[in-house]
């Protein structure tokens, strides 16, 4: 179960987001649940609340040094009195760049949360980062294995 006591749903994506501001993976981790999984924007997939944690740390320490998240919109849809999804719009700048001329650019992503209500408080049991690419609509991969993001037409998403 989660460390701390989350009074709403919304709390476990405040939690979330401050952890990640302040590069507290283990608070950040305290939201999920022992058993949790977590799926990254590239699809990387943790299994439990350790490896959410351990995967953080390494984050924070290499890849997020200074990076910021804040949520721009968030959405609640019950399935019952103690079960809920939630769907955080956020951005996220200041990523540690891999070469030193490179300029970090900003992000944007939706963060999607399963939580359930034990014991008076929230907890996810799973979550799941999407990349937000505007004005595109799927990805296709070169003869190389390269992806790139493109658009067959108008589709707008929302």
């Amino acid at each position: 179960m989660a460390d701390s006591i989350l009074h709403t749903p919304v709390a476990v994506v405040e939690t979330f987001v401050n952890a990640w501001n302040t590069g507290d993976a283990q608070q950040l981790a305290s939201v999920f649940d022992d058993q949790a999984e977590f799926v990254n924007v590239t699809g990387l997939w943790w299994h439990n609340r350790e490896r959410i944690y351990k995967a953080h740390d390494y984050g924070f320490k290499v890849i997020f040094k200074n990076a910021h998240l804040e949520i721009i919109r968030t959405k609640v849809k019950y399935l019952s009195d103690n079960i809920a999804i939630l769907h955080a719009r956020t951005s996220l700048t200041d990523q540690t760049a891999i070469h030193p001329d490179e300029k970090s650019v900003k992000r944007s992503n939706i963060l999607v949360f399963v939580v359930k209500r034990v014991e008076g408080s929230w907890v996810c049991f799973t979550a799941q980062n999407t990349e937000v690419i505007p004005g595109k609509e799927t990805w296709v991969a070169s003869d190389y294995g390269e992806m790139k993001a493109v658009n067959y037409g108008k589709y707008e998403g929302e």
